[in-house]
C-alpha cells in the first residue's frame, strides 16, 4: 500500500493542501485526473483547495492503492473530515499565523521583518516565510526556537524520505531555516553540522532554430509575439520582460536597460535592430497603446503578469506541437547557447545574462553542438573497419 502525506501549503496567495508521496506512475495519474488537482512547479507537488469536497474526492480516488496521513491538516481545522475553505486575507503572513500554534506565532513576523530590513526581494521573502511555515505546521505546539540540531536533521530527513522533496526544494527550505536560526536568533554557525543534499546538475533545455520558428509562427497576436521575440532576442528572464518600460529601450545606443533584475543587479543588453522595428510597429499599431510598461495589462495598465506570459508560451508550444518539456526560460537558454555556437566569447554571454558567476554560464558549454558534432565516436571507426558487422 502506498502512502500519501497531506500538508498545509501557502501557494499563490492562499492556503492549499499539498499532496506528497513517493514517485509512483499509477498514483500520479490518479491524482492528475482529480478535477481540482493542480501541479505546482515551485513546490514540486500536487495540491488541492482546502475544502471538504476536494479532500473527500482525493480519499475516494486513492482508497484502493494508498493510505492518507492527514494529521498535519489539524492545523487547519479540528479534524481532517471537517476542512473548511480558508478565506483569503490581504496579508499573507497574518493568514498563515491563524494556522500556526500560539507558541510559534512570533516566528514568521520576526523573520519577515528581518528579511525586509536586509532588503531581500519580495519573492525571496515569500519563499523563506513559506518554507519556514512548513516547519511550524509540522511542529504544532513544539517551540521552534528551542529545536536542537538533531531535531532539525530529523525534520529534513522527513522532508526528503516522506515528503519526497527535490534537492532544490530542500536547499530552499534549508536556506530559510538557516536564515531564521542564524540571523534572526543569532545562533552562529547553527547549521554547520547539517549536511546539504547534492544538487542534480541540470543542463539547460534548448530549442533549435526550426523549433523556434514553429513556436513564434504559432502566435497571431502581435503583442504576444513581441513578448517572446524580446525574451529570445535579448536572453531575458520572464520577470525582466514583464518589468520592461518604454524608457528602457534606448534606440540611440541600441541597448535595453534591465533595471533591478535578479540579485538587484542592473545591466545593459543589446537591442536587435530587427526587434527595434518590431517593437516600434507594435507600439504604433496595438490598442490600447502602452504608456509606461512595454507590455501593459489592458485591464489595469500595469506590468503584464509573468504567469500570463508563461501561459502564452505554453499555448504557443502546444500549438506548434513541440513535445520538449520546457518553459519560457528555454528562450533565454536558447539565446545563450546559440550565441556560443556562433563564436561569442562566454565572458560576454555571462555579462549579457547577468550571471554573478562564470560557472553558471559554463553550463551552456555542455549543450552547445558546435564542437560536439565534430567529435566522431570511436564506434564509427570500429564499425567502418569491418571488424564488426550488423
Amino acid at each position: 500500500m502506498l502512502h500519501i502525506v497531506l500538508q498545509p501549503l501557502w501557494h499563490k496567495e492562499q492556503m492549499v493542501i499539498g499532496i506528497y508521496f513517493a514517485k509512483n506512475t499509477q498514483l500520479n495519474s490518479i491524482i492528475k485526473q482529480l478535477p481540482e488537482a493542480k501541479w505546482t512547479q515551485t513546490h514540486k507537488c500536487w495540491y488541492l483547495p482546502c475544502t471538504n469536497q476536494a479532500y473527500h474526492a482525493l480519499q475516494l480516488a486513492v482508497k484502493t492503492i494508498a493510505t492518507i496521513d492527514a494529521s498535519l491538516l489539524t492545523t487547519l481545522s479540528p479534524a481532517p473530515n471537517s476542512i473548511e475553505p480558508i478565506q483569503q486575507k490581504p496579508a499573507a503572513t497574518s493568514t498563515v499565523l491563524l494556522k500556526i500554534h500560539a507558541k510559534n506565532a512570533h516566528v514568521l513576523p520576526q523573520m519577515q521583518q528581518h528579511l525586509q530590513l536586509k532588503a531581500y526581494s519580495t519573492s525571496t521573502i515569500k519563499t523563506y516565510t513559506n518554507e519556514m511555515a512548513q516547519l511550524l505546521y509540522t511542529l504544532k505546539s513544539t517551540p521552534a526556537d528551542t529545536l536542537s540540531i538533531q531535531r532539525l536533521k530529523d525534520y529534513l530527513q522527513y522532508c526528503y524520505t516522506t515528503l519526497q522533496l527535490s534537492e532544490n526544494t530542500l536547499h530552499s527550505r534549508m536556506n530559510a531555516l538557516k536564515f531564521y536560526y542564524e540571523q534572526v536568533l543569532n545562533k552562529e554557525r547553527f547549521f554547520w553540522e547539517v549536511p546539504r543534499p547534492k544538487k542534480h546538475l541540470q543542463l539547460p533545455k534548448v530549442l533549435g532554430e526550426d523549433e523556434l520558428g514553429k513556436l513564434f509562427n504559432a502566435l497571431d497576436n502581435k503583442k504576444h509575439k513581441a513578448m517572446l521575440f524580446t525574451a529570445y532576442s535579448a536572453g531575458l528572464r520572464v520577470s525582466e520582460v514583464a518589468a520592461l518600460q518604454i524608457k528602457h529601450i534606448d534606440s540611440d545606443r541600441m541597448q535595453i536597460f534591465i533595471e533591478r533584475a535578479k540579485g538587484k543587479k542592473d545591466r545593459y543588453v543589446g537591442l536587435s535592430p530587427v526587434l527595434l522595428d518590431i517593437l516600434r510597429d507594435y507600439i504604433k499599431t496595438y490598442q490600447p497603446t502602452p504608456k509606461q510598461y512595454l507590455f501593459e495589462s489592458e485591464q489595469t495598465f500595469t506590468a503584464y503578469p509573468t504567469r500570463t506570459i508563461q501561459r502564452i508560451f505554453q499555448l504557443a508550444k502546444e500549438k506548434a506541437s513541440i513535445s520538449k518539456d520546457i518553459g519560457i526560460h528555454s528562450l533565454r537558454h536558447s539565446f545563450a547557447t546559440h550565441l556560443l555556437e556562433k563564436g561569442t566569447d562566454i565572458k560576454f554571454i555571462k555579462d549579457l545574462l547577468g550571471h554573478f558567476n562564470i560557472k553558471t554560464t559554463e553550463r551552456y558549454l555542455h549543450v552547445s553542438k558546435k564542437k560536439l558534432i565534430n567529435i566522431a565516436s570511436p564506434f564509427d571507426d570500429l564499425f567502418r573497419s569491418g571488424k564488426i558487422d550488423w
